[in-house]
């Protein structure tokens, strides 16, 4: 959804343990603003935290919203909403019922399972963390491991002008001509972010409409730029055919490919699904690792030394043909030489490598199921395509001033 932009910065942000701390200082120290996109928002520690720094924010003059996914954040409490709304902080559920049955399924199937926070137009954060204690260690065997990037430079502004699309995009069947004037005044508004460091960078997105297969194209494309390594650590991995073969002929050309795929899913069809691949990608010269700790929820890549990836964005079905993602694309050698540092950190003290002996053989009965099960699968997206495609639909918790609301963003006040 845009090209390449110079004079970006990146850190790498592993677990909650490195996450929040720095979300909730920065919104501590919000002037202006503050847009969180989050999947999942549980009433725990983590949850009541955000909850505290949105209010306090609020308070003191701060624009905040907040979209929460409709189906993975089902249970807040009344009283957890109610302090919010009332502090002024404006609460939005993406998709939150069907207004058909018709539609039931699909919009069940069809979330928002982006995690994007963007403070004063100024700093965003982009990962798979959601705002939950499971992902921290002392959640206990179930504490997920993953990532997320704090983002600094012009990219921000492409992230920006994102989230206040989708909130507008959301609420446009209440004021359809607002809307459209929102928009118009928001292109308008010329880029200011000064360059923050070395790195290029590309925000990609995946949706239902303009941007199918964008997140599956770009990890293609890399792939198949390949020269030196590709090392994918991803939670759900069961990709399309087109994605399989490139990793396949990247390993028969040479280069040393590597999956880190979870050992302890937090759902057994997981590894089920990834583990009928198993046969097909070592054979080529495909290197499997489990990572046995705990549940795997990240959602990163690197290719040879310069492109790397982080968002939310798994490599399977749900993600690749229906949920509403967000991943950043990034350049730059020494991002991408830590999180090589980090991932294979991981592989050493964490993971059991699967070897191609000890996996038991595939005979009659068991290779028609696994054939049947990767082509099915293969072309899962493509017939969920087919299926009737809903717009993104907001609904406020408590009502809201719409004038107020599809006002385009006050513009950050510089931190000087």
């Amino acid at each position: 959804m845009n090209d390449w932009l110079p004079g970006n910065r990146f850190d790498l942000l592993e677990n909650g343990e490195a996450f929040y701390p720095r979300v909730f200082e920065a919104m501590g120290q919000a002037r202006s603003e503050i847009v969180v996109e989050t999947f999942i928002l549980f009433e725990d520690k983590v949850g009541l935290q955000l909850q505290a720094a949105l209010v306090a924010a609020a308070r003191r003059g701060v624009q905040v919203d907040l979209t929460i996914d409709g189906w993975g954040s089902p249970d807040l409490s009344d009283e957890f909403l109610g302090a919010l709304t009332t502090a002024g902080v404006r609460v939005h559920i993406f998709d939150p019922g069907p207004r058909s049955q018709r539609l039931r399924f699909v919009k069940l199937l069809r979330r928002m399972h982006r995690k994007i926070i963007v403070i004063d137009g100024r700093l965003a954060f982009v990962g798979g963390i959601n705002f939950s204690a499971d992902h921290l260690a002392d959640y206990g065997p179930q504490a997920k491991q993953d990532y997320a990037v704090e983002v600094h430079g012009p990219i921000v502004e492409t992230i920006h002008r994102f989230v206040h699309a989708q909130l507008a995009r959301g609420m446009r069947q209440q004021r359809r001509h607002r809307w459209w004037r929102w928009r118009r005044q928001l292109r308008a508004q010329p880029p200011e972010l000064p360059h923050a460091g070395p790195a290029y960078a590309r925000f990609v997105v995946r949706d239902n409409v303009e941007h199918r297969d964008d997140i599956e194209r770009h990890y293609r494309h890399a792939i198949r730029s390949a020269r030196e390594r590709v090392v994918i650590a991803n939670a759900y991995f069961f990709p399309g055919y087109r994605l399989v073969r490139e990793l396949r002929q990247a390993a028969r050309r040479g280069v040393e490919v590597r999956l880190i795929l979870q050992g302890q899913p937090d759902m057994a069809i997981v590894k089920t699904a990834a583990s009928t691949l198993y046969h097909h990608l070592l054979k080529t010269g495909v290197r499997v690792f489990e990572y046995c700790d705990r549940p795997l929820h990240g959602k990163v890549a690197l290719v040879d030394r310069e492109w790397a990836t982080v968002g939310s964005s798994n490599l399977d079905p749900l993600s690749l043909g229906l949920n509403l993602e967000a991943n950043v694309l990034i350049r730059d050698r020494a991002f991408n030489a830590e999180l090589m540092s980090r991932l294979d950190r991981l592989v050493r003290d964490s993971c059991r490598e699967v070897e191609r002996d000890s996996l038991p053989p595939v005979r009659g009965l068991d290779l028609v199921r696994s054939y049947i099960a990767f082509h099915v699968m293969r072309k899962f997206p493509q017939w969920l395509s087919r299926l009737p495609r809903h717009d993104p639909h907001l609904a406020s918790r408590a009502a809201v001033d719409l004038d107020a609301a599809l006002q385009p963003p006050v513009a950050a006040k510089d931190p000087s």
